[in-house]
């Protein structure tokens, strides 16, 4: 009975750290200070990534202890305009990260060779893929 009670509380703090890695990561792209800035709301910039925490340890136990919220259709309709929001910062997130490789194929003096690296990379994003795939891991 100790062992399962130890388990969850592993596997909890466990998530808890992924998921404040996660969050770490989004701020420190900087995506919730230009939200911030675009919405003129900059004095609100703590608020915005406590948030980000609170759906982040919300999130994490969520799927930790499956269930269901019984919200409806409007609860829905929220959950999506959230979704789509986190989804939008993430391709902003995406966008500054793209920018990283001209900036870092400039200062290697990488000058030939960037279509071979591209390609490397796509192949090898791929070839994970299916390798998670078939293994059967995707669950």
């Amino acid at each position: 009975m100790w062992q399962q009670f130890l388990m969850g509380g592993l596997g909890l703090v466990s998530g808890f750290i992924i998921a404040s890695g996660t969050v770490a990561f989004i701020i420190s792209l900087g995506v919730v200070p230009r939200y911030a800035g675009i919405t003129r709301t900059a004095d609100k910039v703590m608020l915005y990534e406590n948030c980000c925490i609170f759906g982040a340890i919300l999130g994490n136990v969520l799927s930790l202890y499956r269930g269901q919220l019984p919200l409806g259709t409007a609860g829905l309709a929220i959950y999506g305009i959230f979704a789509g929001i986190f989804l939008g910062g993430w391709v902003i997130a995406l966008g500054e990260v793209v920018d990283i490789y001209a900036i870092l194929a400039r200062r290697a003096g990488l000058t030939r060779g960037i279509p071979i690296v591209i390609v490397c990379m796509a192949l090898g994003k791929a070839l994970g893929s299916l390798f998670y795939f078939f293994k059967g891991w995707a669950k």
